[in-house]
């Protein structure tokens, strides 16, 4: 085992569109709005940014921390508390409680950091986007596949600067274990399992305990509870549908097992564990995806499910099949003693080995087959940060490695295991046309109906 540790800011307006009308409004604004990116390449490294930050306590509280080197003009949480905490450390900064008001003042930034709950990036996003300012956001991408796509599509026409937030990905050892895959120490790969040992969302009381789950709750309730002072629940429901405060979706991540708020664990964990395989065999679209665990409930996301995905040959890559598992689920080479039982784990399955890997490890099994082993010599870059990639690139141009082109074909290919989930049966996908050929049924998943008086684009 070897330890490599190291735009106009109306109110969002929309009845439901159908898919093709919302990718078409969505481009069309984009084609309309953007201009020349705000910063000149080749900028001085050592000039400053100037950052708004959208969203200041929790995730959005330490992606502030990471770029508090750089220029913070705005701060912006729909909690006055979590704003107020930030403008101590930056009282220059102008506060705002709705961000659709930070883009009135566009001119006064050249990037933006969202850390918002997963129901509104791209509401957040989607404006910096059209006005050429660049953008760190929390992964994952978007709340669904449409919107995934549109913010991938916004961002190359943009040409900016842009970073989803899967902090491990700028890591030693998930570049160490690309560089093994890619150069062959294990040969052709075929299959890919990938688990996480989180169990959060729909499950028994007694699952729930044993699972350290954050909150138990088995529907939506029928009651509400006082709104904490300082909180506008209002604008931190957004475009998702109204309901009364309940202190089951408030704070985070307890919202993230909710549909109308999230996707569960598949979207959040999958953003950082699947980027491995992703990243490492050159995956896209998939052709096939089915998933598998309890009934689907129509509120709450399973603790425990299980997705395959079946991918074509890539180049001289052949085709492979990667399977996702969460909670209970567990690969049988886990079950059955044949590797290691990390909690959480990648294993690629190669003609001439298996490599496991987690965040900070890897392993080659069998671990006799590779006494001798000689590692390839390092050829991706390593960054300082995967926050100061990002700063980097957008004073110089140069590269980020989870931009929006790559961070969006790995959201979609998340939202699609719980698409799937959802209908119940395998679906077949037609990536250019963004739908389920066989499952029509699907099309209410891959994008959604906004709440009145919000919209996506201008």
């Amino acid at each position: 085992m070897i330890d490599a540790t190291p735009p106009p800011a109306d109110r969002l307006t929309s009845s439901k569109p159908s898919r093709r009308r919302f990718l078409r409004t969505a481009a069309g604004a984009s084609l309309g709005v953007i201009a020349a990116p705000a910063i000149v390449r080749g900028r001085n490294l050592n000039e400053k940014l100037n950052i708004a930050v959208i969203a200041t306590g929790g995730r959005g509280g330490h992606n502030l921390s990471q770029v508090a080197t750089e220029n913070i003009v705005a701060l912006c949480d729909v909690y006055e508390p979590a704003v107020d905490r930030a403008a101590r450390e930056h009282p220059k900064a102008k506060r705002y409680t709705d961000f659709r008001r930070v883009y009135d003042d566009a001119n006064r930034f050249d990037a933006v950091v969202v850390s918002t709950p997963e129901h509104t990036h791209a509401a957040a996003t989607l404006p910096a986007l059209l006005l050429g300012k660049h953008v760190y956001l929390e992964k994952p991408l978007s709340y669904n596949v449409a919107e995934a796509r549109i913010l991938r599509e916004a961002a190359a026409k943009a040409n900016v600067a842009t970073q989803m937030g899967t902090q491990i990905h700028a890591g030693e050892n998930y570049r160490r274990v690309v560089e093994m895959i890619q150069t062959g120490a294990i040969g052709p790969v075929r299959e890919a399992h990938v688990w996480v040992g989180r169990a959060w969302g729909l499950q028994s009381a007694e699952a729930a305990e044993r699972n350290r789950d954050i909150v138990y709750v088995t529907d939506r309730p029928t009651d509400s509870s006082p709104i904490p002072e300082g909180l506008d629940w209002d604008l931190w429901l957004g475009p998702a549908p109204e309901r009364p405060f309940h202190e089951v979706y408030w704070p985070g991540p307890k919202w993230y097992r909710w549909w109308d708020f999230g996707n569960g664990t598949m979207s959040d964990l999958g953003s950082h564990w699947n980027d491995l395989p992703f990243w490492a065999l050159d995956l896209r679209a998939p052709l096939t995806v089915e998933a598998f665990g309890p009934p689907p409930h129509p509120e709450i996301a399973p603790a425990s499910m299980r997705a395959v995905y079946e991918y074509g040959s890539r180049g001289d890559q052949p085709a492979v099949t990667l399977t996702w598992y969460q909670g209970d689920e567990k690969p049988p080479a886990w079950t059955d003693g044949t590797i290691p039982q990390w909690n959480s784990g990648v294993l690629f399955v190669g003609d001439k080995g298996m490599l496991l890997a987690d965040y900070g490890k890897y392993a080659l099994l069998p671990e006799d087959m590779f006494e001798g082993f000689t590692p390839p010599d390092p050829f991706l870059t390593r960054p300082a940060s995967h926050h100061a990639e990002w700063v980097e690139a957008c004073k110089t141009g140069s590269p980020t490695g989870s931009n929006f082109e790559y961070g969006g074909w790995l959201t979609e290919a998340n939202h699609l295991g719980n698409v799937a989930y959802r209908v119940g049966r395998k679906i077949e996908w037609d990536a250019d046309a963004m739908r389920a050929t066989n499952a029509p049924e699907a099309e209410p998943f891959l994008t959604r109906e906004y709440r009145e008086g919000w919209s996506l684009g201008a």
